[in-house]
């Protein structure tokens, strides 16, 4: 089922605002100009609004893309991509979460890398 929306987190010491800019040209469209917005930046990239948080949960950065409409189905799909694109290690929620799965599920996470995919315990 495809999500609402596409959310992962980039790791900040191997991940470069560049590289993604040109990431997300190559794969949705063009950037427009990354706009600043308190502790986040904003774009639109092919027409998909999107939102860099930069060390949004310690040192990883959160990109987060506000479309039903990308290439991905889903988070994991995203992530793949990003590892693939950016050879970086990118976490990312094994679902769409919302605050009725409870608390418990809120830590589980997927974790892309050049080691594979494994879940993960990421007490956020």
């Amino acid at each position: 089922m495809r999500q609402p929306d596409i959310e992962i987190y980039l790791k900040d010491t191997d991940v470069d605002h560049k590289a993604i800019t040109a990431w997300l040209g190559d794969t949705l469209g063009a950037c427009s100009p990354w706009v600043q917005k308190g502790q986040s930046w904003k774009c639109s990239a092919g027409g998909t609004p999107v939102t860099w948080v930069p060390n949004a949960v310690g040192k990883w950065n959160s990109l987060y893309l506000e479309s039903d409409s990308t290439p991905w189905e889903d988070d994991l799909a995203c992530a793949r991509a990003a590892h693939a694109a950016l050879a970086v290690e990118v976490r990312c929620a094994p679902g769409g979460w919302v605050e009725e799965d409870g608390e418990e599920n809120a830590d589980r996470w997927l974790r892309v890398s050049a080691d594979g995919e494994e879940e993960i315990t990421w007490r956020t």
